[in-house]
């Protein structure tokens, strides 16, 4: 089975297939609309083959659908029929989700996604919750990602925003009682030192966890965002 894993992101959609080694990226952005995404994949992948497809969506999903629009793309996301545009079996996932289940390697873990916002997602004992923390108040009413996210590292310098990244994982970590927090997304690599209990993943196990979606028996299961074929 060759599977196809489309990570969506708010500066580029990534994408890799079983059998090749070196992703390929279709340009993203506020405009960036399903319809737009699906011509950039064809013109951008036009040799590589694939019979299922995993798609790593910024945002809610219920019931393998995007529940709600992203914020910081273009619309109709909602209401878009991926298998039809894919012509193959497709699976959605959140894209924090799909990232911690690549990042996974046992027990409870806590994932969070620094990039343009925050994604965060639990993982225990191969069980994958999506969580929606990112706009939960933190502080002086503001949210987690209003101190995490890509603005929020404008806001306070680097060296801030560095700070209030070992401050939240020292929160978060005892909060939800796990083992170790993972820190992955695009800003991860700015950290100089990781917080207590923290390790480094990478932008690469959101395809593991793409792949493993559909490899592991259980994984469409416990991930409870698998789409309808």
């Amino acid at each position: 089975m060759k599977i196809l894993v489309v990570d969506v992101g708010g500066n580029n959609v990534k994408l890799l297939a079983t059998g090749h080694h070196v992703p390929r990226k279709v340009r993203s952005g506020p405009k960036l609309t399903p319809a737009r995404m699906m011509s950039g994949i064809k013109e951008t992948v036009p040799d590589w083959k694939w019979d299922v497809v995993t798609v790593g969506y910024p945002g809610v999903v219920k019931n393998g659908r995007p529940a709600l629009e992203p914020m910081n793309l273009g619309t109709g996301w909602v209401r878009y029929n991926f298998r039809r545009a894919f012509g193959k079996p497709v699976r959605i996932i959140n894209d924090a989700a799909m990232q911690a289940l690549g990042s996974y390697a046992g027990g409870r873990m806590l994932f969070l996604g620094l990039g343009t916002g925050l994604g965060a997602a639990l993982v225990i004992e191969g069980l994958v919750q999506p969580l929606e923390i990112a706009h939960l108040s933190y502080r002086s009413g503001m949210t987690y990602e209003d101190f995490l996210g890509k603005h929020g590292q404008q806001r306070m310098g680097k060296k801030r925003w560095r700070q209030m990244v070992h401050e939240i994982v020292g929160v978060l970590l005892p909060a939800f009682q796990v083992d170790e927090v993972v820190i992955g997304g695009g800003n991860a690599k700015q950290l100089k030192e990781l917080p207590p209990g923290a390790r480094l993943g990478s932008n690469k196990n959101a395809f593991a966890g793409g792949f493993r979606l559909w490899k592991d028996p259980l994984a469409g299961k416990r991930s409870r965002t698998q789409a309808r074929k």
